[in-house]
């Protein structure tokens, strides 16, 4: 590649620009900047939209950015701009929706339109190859085509972009959803079921990504009636997933999707956002089964995030990168020869065990061919690989611990992939909120300190005159916060209050869900993505609604306020979340399996919810406190009231605490439910009665 003199991405934090800085493309950042030059040159805007991990964002970046007459053209005819969407999700927001509705409903990254200069779309796509290929038109071709249409048919291109505009302002809110009820609660579990993949577990077909917020409804399905089918469904996802090459059987975490049905082949990025929520499922799962597969999966995960996403200044980093020395997967696969190398004589059980062949089963996206490369998943059980070896399970468990040991130090000598270090206030709020509960489950107080410190980072670091700031990296904090952000940091702030109970993360779980509302929360009940006082406002509103890879502001705000509400007995919480799931209308009702994190906070509202108080010193309350973060309470919130001078901030937050002390002198345990509040119990064995 030849190195081009850098253009004004140059200047920018954001990973992925960074990337772009040295394309002979004269790219510019998002700015009025950039505007105001496509007005003076009358020019048409070029707006690109990815993010630093994106596999096809690179291919893209390789075939036409990098190409020398491509960048010319557009040097030529257009005002290029660069945007990550991952540091402004509000700009994302709306041309995505753009581009879904002039593509059937098909989105994605990379993101290719054409603005007029005020900003308003004429057109959209996604990946574009550089020439005509296979009957879809070439990047050349669409520039060319787009230059004509702007020299002669102007009107026409102004028109349509107005009327694309327009139909933008016109996506507002669905119409109301008048009362909740737990109808949706039974549709999804219906639609859950009958979408469910017997063989591999998961839903629907290939591809197939985790989404573990359906997991976790499946999982409070179970607890809400007893019936294990839905515990069934939840547990066999979680079983393959972890066996599966989705799961990095080396390193820990997982990759960001299966591109196959039954979880083998992954896109090998990893999210941070999808180590949170799936560390989440895990843990629900472990809590109600004791199975140690859950937890040391969930430990898997801890130790990924500590190890490769954690930024020095004690925040969590975004992501890293599919791919490595321009190959996607060539960090995580062996060939057979590689582990004979590492293994030597013990490579052919390793290979059984892990699913290796001398083939390989890593198949070319492209070709469907074999490519010698294998990916490491366990096909079957350990307890039956052992079986069919003539070995003792423990034993084989053994020499797989030794066999991770030396294949991780060979591959720490590879090329790593892109490292996306910025960090992100709203996907810290999920780990947070995950890492902090691990801690407190696992009994691992490195993950309880470590949730602590990036709780510390993103309040200190990425906060400005009390306002969260969304992205930080190497020292600097910008971008105003969005909806995200502050309905992800109050939800993380609250779970990590559960789990080490400092009455700080509670007060500032309070400050942000009252910003929450304050700021993003429009008469029609729904979170908008910027805030009322944002000063670079988008051309359309943008009110995310669904429940993706990644829950969405309402779900996730409807949440952490429905919560927030029940703790600190404050009924205008509790209100915004339902006027957000109101706001969601009938898509609860038409659609619940694409809200299934809002079905979480819908729970909190229509079925029985529990407040339970421990009142004695710390070292007092250690049995009955570990007793609930062992169990699996969903829609219980849970306080800890120190006697004295310690328990004040606590008072000052939860009012209604001064009232529940000791008894005896001893720790007791006050449960509440459905606005009765049964005896105080003393002793963990009679909490545990008082929870069933």
């Amino acid at each position: 590649m030849t190195e081009h003199k850098a253009n004004a991405l140059i200047h920018e934090s954001s990973p992925y620009l960074l990337q772009h800085a040295h394309n002979p493309v004269d790219w510019m950042p998002w700015g009025e900047a950039a505007f105001d030059k496509a007005r003076s040159e009358d020019k048409l805007v070029f707006l690109s939209i990815g993010y630093a991990t994106c596999h096809w964002c690179h291919v893209m970046e390789r075939e036409s950015f990098e190409n020398e007459r491509i960048a010319e053209y557009l040097n030529q005819h257009f005002v290029s701009i660069k945007v990550d969407r991952e540091e402004r999700p509000d700009i994302d927001a709306v041309y995505m929706a753009v581009t879904q509705a002039l593509n059937d409903g098909r989105g994605g990254w990379p993101m290719s339109l054409f603005l007029t200069p005020d900003r308003k779309p004429i057109t959209a796509g996604t990946y574009f190859p550089p020439e005509d290929r296979f009957g879809r038109a070439g990047f050349l071709s669409v520039l060319k085509r787009m230059v004509e249409l702007w020299g002669g048919e102007r009107e026409k291109l102004a028109q349509q972009a107005a009327e694309i505009t327009d139909w933008l302002h016109k996506q507002g809110a669905p119409e109301g959803s008048g009362e909740l009820t737990d109808a949706p609660l039974d549709e999804n579990y219906a639609t859950l079921k009958l979408t469910f993949d017997e063989r591999y577990g998961g839903f629907e077909k290939a591809p197939k990504f985790p989404t573990p917020h359906r997991l976790q409804a499946l999982m409070r399905r179970h607890a809400q009636t007893g019936d294990p089918e839905p515990l069934r469904l939840a547990e066999f996802t979680l079983e393959c997933m972890a066996a599966g090459g989705i799961h990095d059987q080396l390193g820990g975490g997982f990759h960001r999707y299966s591109t196959d049905r039954e979880w083998l082949t992954p896109h090998f990025e990893k999210m941070l956002y999808d180590q949170a929520l799936l560390l989440e499922a895990y843990l629900d799962a472990f809590q109600l089964t004791g199975n140690k597969l859950y937890s040391e999966t969930a430990h898997s995960i801890c130790g990924y995030v500590l190890r490769d996403l954690r930024d020095e200044a004690g925040g969590f980093h975004s992501a890293e990168d599919a791919d490595s020395e321009g190959e996607e997967g060539k960090f995580y696969v062996w060939t057979f020869n590689e582990l004979r190398e590492v293994l030597g004589k013990d490579a052919d059980l390793a290979g059984f065990v892990w699913g290796c062949v001398e083939a390989g089963n890593y198949f070319d996206e492209a070709s469907h061919e074999r490519t010698g490369a294998n990916i490491l998943h366990l096909p079957r059980s350990v307890a039956d690989s052992a079986k069919a070896r003539g070995l003792e399970p423990e034993a084989l468990q053994r020499r797989m611990f030794e066999w991770r040991g030396k294949l991780f130090d060979r591959r720490g000598t590879r090329v790593r992939p892109l490292l996306d270090d910025k960090v992100l206030a709203d996907w810290n709020g999920l780990m947070i909120g995950a890492m902090a509960r691990a801690g407190a489950l696992l009994g691992e107080p490195r993950y309880l300190q470590a949730a602590r410190e990036a709780a510390d980072f993103v309040l200190t670091k990425m906060t400005r005159d009390g306002r969260l700031l969304h992205r930080y990296r190497k020292g600097t904090a910008g971008i105003p916060a969005f909806a995200e952000d502050y309905a992800f940091m109050a939800g993380g702030l609250l779970q990590l209050y559960q789990a080490d109970f400092n009455p700080h993360w509670l007060a500032e779980a309070d400050r942000l869900g009252a910003e929450l509302i304050r700021l993003f929360q429009r008469d029609n009940g729904l979170l908008y993505t910027q805030a009322s006082d944002d000063p670079d406002a988008m051309i359309a509103p943008n009110s995310n609604l669904f429940d993706g890879a990644i829950p969405s502001a309402n779900s996730a705000g409807a949440y952490a306020l429905v919560r927030l509400g029940a703790l600190l007995q404050k009924q205008q919480y509790t209100d915004a979340a339902a006027k957000i799931l109101k706001g969601l209308g009938g898509r609860l009702k038409e659609m619940p399996v694409a809200h299934n994190y809002a079905l979480l906070a819908l729970e909190w509202l229509v079925l029985p919810v529990r407040e339970v108080v421990v009142a004695g010193t710390r070292e007092q309350a250690v049995p009955m406190l570990e007793l609930l973060h062992a169990r699996f309470l969903p829609r219980t919130v849970v306080a800890l009231h120190e006697p004295g001078e310690a328990g004040e901030p606590i008072r000052k937050l939860v009012p209604f605490l001064t009232g529940q002390g000791p008894v005896e002198g001893k720790a007791a345990a006050y449960v509440c439910q459905n606005y009765t509040c049964q005896a105080p119990v003393t002793d963990s064995e009679k909490l545990k009665a008082a929870l069933e």
